[in-house]
């Protein structure tokens, strides 16, 4: 029987695949030289199993994960040691000045006592020598209350024991302003001065 016009006869041993399109199965047995390399064979209208995953991506990800980590921590480092150093310059700053500032007043305490001269002994002996201890420190004490301030502490006031010269101990605080994170609240500085009355004696004529 002759079949109608306009049709193709078809093949015995099952359907041909349409014109035009290529049996999958076969064009993946050709590209994998009939395996998969997975250990079994591709069959005609299976799919391949897919793997899960991409090791290059993975990989990346991975990398990028620690370059994170690696630049979180040297952020940290430098910021603490950034603080440090600030600390180091304002913290430091305000301990030098206070440090100049307690030798400044000790300097003007000092000079100030020394000019409290027994007057009577000087014109009995021509010598010059220190009023009693209480009046020559009294002095100095008020030099250094002139000084408005409350980190200036009370000033220590000796004289010697032959009332050549008199000693005078000034404290200045300073707090901490970046190191008081560390604990470090401040300190006080010291300066000491001595000074005695001026006869005379070594001036040029």
């Amino acid at each position: 029987m002759n079949p109608p016009e306009g049709r193709t006869p078809r093949a015995s041993g099952g359907p041909a695949c349409p014109k035009g399109r290529v049996d999958p199965g076969e064009t993946l047995s050709r590209a994998f030289g009939g395996s998969t390399g997975l250990g079994e064979r591709v069959e005609t209208g299976k799919a391949l199993p897919r793997v899960s995953g991409s090791p290059a991506r993975v990989g990346a990800g991975g990398s990028c994960r620690a370059d994170r980590g690696s630049m979180s921590i040297f952020t940290v480092i430098f910021s603490v040691v950034v603080f440090l150093l600030a600390g180091l310059l304002v913290d430091g700053g305000a301990a030098i000045n206070a440090r100049l500032r307690a030798a400044d007043v000790a300097e003007q305490a000092a000079r100030a006592a020394a000019d409290q001269i027994d007057v009577e002994y000087l014109r009995a002996t021509g010598q010059a020598r220190l009023l009693e201890d209480d009046t020559v420190c009294d002095k100095a004490e008020e030099i250094v209350s002139a000084h408005d301030g409350d980190d200036i502490q009370p000033p220590k006031c000796t004289v010697d024991q032959g009332r050549a010269q008199v000693t005078v101990n000034v404290s200045v605080s300073w707090k901490a302003f970046f190191l008081a994170a560390f604990g470090f609240s401040g300190a006080e500085m010291e300066a000491t001065a001595t000074a005695g009355p001026d006869t005379g004696e070594d001036q040029l004529p």
